[in-house]
């Protein structure tokens, strides 16, 4: 991976991390961008937490100055196919994916993390939020438009001390969220991300493997599919093993 010194770093940012193909890449713009990356992670009783693995390898490849994993249990509200005992959908099509908000949503997930990134960030003297969600190859998520964005940013410079005071002024970063899965795979390979470090699946095996039939192993193939690169994971679907 592209290597930075520590010499030509700016600004503290926080960078959250699930380990996923998105937030890898997020994390190698902001460093591409020179910031000071304090990457934040959570288990939140996810049933994929094998991510949390993937993250950790990831913010150590990355060079992230710091890396934290907030435990915190949205298994006790449940409402989701992550985080309760609802089964996760499997080859779906890219119309029967953006038909409805699916059941793999965490209600209120985004909202949450970005809520301890912010405490966070107010802590550090951090005024840059780094988040990877995406309006354009997504799961119809709501918390990854950007009216939610925005909204977010304008509450963050409202409820905190640094924004009151003037101390610090927050902005959320969303640098992918007008690229194709396939475009942000390619920055990503510009960058020299090694996506065989990172998961995406919503329902691996035990082992980690992931399952290359649910929503987020589709949307992940179908953009190395596009971007003409071959995914460096195994999955135990065989479909998706033989890949091109």
């Amino acid at each position: 991976m592209t290597s930075i010194s520590p010499t030509t770093l700016k600004k503290k940012a926080i960078v959250l991390l699930s380990g996923g193909l998105d937030s890898t890449t997020c994390l190698a713009i902001a460093r591409a961008e020179h910031f000071e990356c304090h990457a934040l992670s959570f288990a939140y009783g996810q049933r994929h937490d094998v991510e949390l693995r993937a993250a950790a390898a990831v913010a150590k490849a990355l060079g992230a100055t710091q890396h934290r994993t907030v435990h915190i249990d949205l298994r006790s509200f449940g409402g989701s196919a992550l985080t309760d005992d609802v089964s996760v959908p499997k080859s779906r099509s890219t119309d029967e994916m953006s038909g409805e908000i699916p059941i793999t949503y965490v209600p209120a997930r985004n909202t949450i993390f970005l809520s301890f990134a912010l405490a966070w960030a107010e802590v550090l003297g951090a005024g840059d939020l780094f988040i990877g969600v995406n309006a354009l190859d997504y799961s119809g998520y709501p918390d990854c438009r950007p009216e939610f964005i925005r909204a977010f940013e304008n509450m963050a410079n409202l409820a905190t001390k640094a924004g009151v005071t003037g101390a610090s002024s927050f902005h959320i970063h969303a640098p992918l969220m007008q690229m194709t899965k396939a475009q942000i795979i390619q920055r990503g390979i510009e960058l020299g991300v090694d996506y065989s470090l990172t998961h995406s699946c919503y329902d691996p095996s035990g082992d980690g493997t992931p399952c290359g039939e649910c929503d987020s192993c589709l949307l992940r193939l179908k953009g190395f599919a596009e971007a003409g690169a071959r995914d460096p994971l195994h999955y135990r679907s065989a479909a998706a093993t033989q890949q091109p």
